[in-house]
C-alpha cells in the first residue's frame, strides 16, 4: 500500500514541533500539519501511538507512525514507504 501523505500532529507552542516543522520546510517535503488541541480525533490518534499521551510531534505516513521523530527519521522513512513524496 502506497502512503499518500505525511502527516504531523502538534500543538501550538510545543518547540519539538516547531523544530520538525522548520526541518521537514528545510528538506522540502510536504506534509500536513494537524492541531491535536483543535481536533479531538487527532488527538485520540495520538493517544493511540503514543501510549496514551497526546505526545507530539506525533507523524504517520500509511503504516509507519513515530512519536517526536527527526526530520532525518522521517524522510528515511519517506523514501523507504513512500518515495514517491519526496521532493525532486
Amino acid at each position: 500500500m502506497s502512503a499518500e501523505q505525511v502527516t504531523v500532529y502538534s500543538r501550538p507552542g510545543c518547540p519539538f514541533c516547531m523544530s520538525l516543522r522548520a526541518g521537514l520546510r528545510r528538506s522540502g517535503l510536504e506534509f500536513h500539519e494537524v492541531d491535536i488541541w483543535q481536533d479531538p480525533e487527532a488527538a485520540s490518534v495520538v493517544r493511540s501511538i503514543a501510549d496514551g499521551n497526546e505526545t507530539v510531534p506525533t507523524v504517520v505516513l500509511g503504516d509507519w507512525k513515530a512519536v517526536n521523530p527527526s526530520t532525518r527519521e522521517v524522510v528515511a522513512a519517506v523514501a523507504e514507504h513512500a518515495p514517491h513524496l519526496l521532493p525532486a
